[in-house]
């Protein structure tokens, strides 16, 4: 006979179930609350768009109005952290040999930290690396592809234009046409304001490897929508400078290796070492997946963009940036930590990559220091092969690891695991092109030359810092201005919200 249960015992079940009704019923009304609110917005929208693409952002304010302002303050840059932040950084200035090791690449030139979305066309614009067009006889040194994620615009021109025109033009071709940085339809759908990434490049990849970008879950498209900028890619050279994401064999950063290998590709030849490089452009999707946050479930936008509450309305922050400048929304909301100790563990990943990378990257900038040396000391290519391969191995892991900003943090026992083998293959290339420099009669230590500074770096290989300087303020004083007029004739972008 079953055992009956003591009255407070029969008390105790039934004050349990009924809180857990009480909150089943909270989290209903919680989840009904937010679905109304949606509807309600849509509802009373202002402004019914009819095309997917609005490249004016301003014409999202009145319906959007915190989505809008929180946009707005990616202009924001005095987010500091201990080692990154919202302001521009001279990474060639830290470490004086990444200008060796980009020697015969435009990114030799100028490379920074990135800004906030709000700021990244007149980042690219005034960078060194786009050149000059129209100054002193100096020409575009990017394609038009070079545009691809700045903005709503370039879905905008892809259309109107058509995939290869656009991507076959020069840089400053477009140059009057982005004018509306990355913003609303660079990420939804004008019309629904549903989550729809707007880069061919992105479906074509999926695509490629079998799968649909459009049936992507909606957790996915909080990540989708960064990832099809926020990724490694190329250019296709005999293609229109077709873009293409490198993710037919996988997402590692040895999957893209085997990948380019498979097409005898290379972005250029290095002017130093005789390598063919491949240069990484920014696999933060790629690195993201390969960490615990991502293997997990969590989107981009759970850390970089949490929801924020504003009176009896919850929505998305839209003020795009490091997770610790909002460690209660982002890192607490899973964590119990108090926030000083989370801050500290995120410093302390970063703190061994970065101390890595400095080693790394030095090492490897000796390495085409040294195969310098031994070509002008007779080496044949024969016997040049095995250093040459290493150089490209240990380039294309360090440049991988650290390019995709924030793998530090994201995947830090990848990022490692990566710098660790591109020191190993570095060390094998100075020991290799010591060997050959010694088949050549060279007996002594190989000598380097004064790289101790990014001026001192840039003149060795070839470049007149004071020079670039020059034509790139002139670019920026004469063609720009005339860049904006031609826009504002051309009706490319507002000044205030409609």
């Amino acid at each position: 006979m079953a055992k009956q249960l003591k009255k407070w015992q029969g008390w105790l079940l039934f004050g349990g179930a009924m809180a857990i009704v009480f909150v089943l019923g909270l989290i209903c009304s919680s989840l009904l609350e937010r679905r109304a609110e949606v509807v309600s917005v849509f509802n009373n929208k202002r402004t019914m768009f009819t095309d997917s693409i609005v490249a004016q952002n301003e014409k999202f304010a009145q319906d959007y109005p915190r989505e809008y302002q929180t946009w707005a303050m990616t202009e924001d840059t005095t987010f500091q952290s201990r080692y990154n932040g919202s302001s521009v950084r001279d990474v060639l200035a830290i470490n004086p040999y990444i200008v060796i090791n980009w020697a015969g690449y435009a990114f030799s030139r100028e490379y920074n930290t990135p800004r906030g979305h709000r700021h990244c066309i007149e980042d690219l614009r005034k960078i060194l690396r786009t050149g000059n067009p129209g100054v002193d006889g100096a020409d575009d040194m990017q394609p038009g592809t070079c545009w691809t994620c700045k903005g709503p615009d370039v879905p905008r021109l892809m259309r109107e234009k058509g995939l290869n025109a656009y991507y076959g033009a020069k840089w400053s071709d477009w140059g009057a046409e982005v004018m509306n940085s990355v913003g609303c339809s660079d990420c939804h759908d004008a019309r629904t304001m549903d989550l729809r990434p707007a880069r061919p490049a992105l479906y074509e990849a999926w695509a490629r490897a079998g799968k649909d970008v459009r049936k992507a879950s909606h957790q996915e498209m909080r990540s989708l929508v960064c990832a099809q900028c926020h990724t490694e890619y190329y250019f296709e050279k005999e293609n229109h400078q077709y873009l293409k994401f490198p993710q037919d064999k996988g997402l590692t950063c040895e999957n893209a290796e085997e990948y380019y290998d498979s097409l005898g590709f290379y972005d250029y030849i290095h002017p130093l070492s005789h390598a063919k490089i491949l240069k990484a452009q920014h696999p933060g999707y790629e690195m993201f997946k390969q960490g615990i946050h991502g293997q997990r479930g969590l989107s981009c936008a759970d850390c970089h963009m949490p929801y924020k509450q504003e009176g009896g309305v919850k929505f998305t922050d839209h003020h795009i940036m490091s997770p610790l400048a909002n460690i209660d929304r982002t890192c607490q909301t899973c964590h119990r930590q108090d926030a000083e100790t989370l801050r500290q563990n995120v410093y302390e990943r970063q703190k061994k990559v970065y101390d890595l990378a400095m080693r790394t990257e030095e090492e490897l900038g000796k390495a085409h220091l040294y195969a310098e040396f031994a070509w002008k000391h007779g080496a044949a290519e024969p016997q040049m092969q095995k250093a040459l391969v290493d150089i490209r191995k240990s380039q294309w892991r360090w440049d991988y690891a650290l390019a995709s900003h924030g793998a530090a943090f994201h995947a830090p026992q990848e990022v490692m695991r990566l710098l660790a083998d591109a020191m190993e293959f570095a060390k094998d290339a100075q020991v290799e092109c010591t060997r050959v420099a010694a088949q050549h009669g060279w007996t002594k230590e190989i000598p380097l030359p004064d790289v101790s500074t990014k001026e001192k770096a840039q003149r060795y290989i070839g470049l007149d810092p004071a020079k670039m300087e020059k034509q790139k303020h002139q670019f920026m004083d004469s063609v720009v201005p005339k860049w904006i007029e031609q826009a504002r004739k051309n009706k490319r972008f507002i000044t205030k919200p409609m």
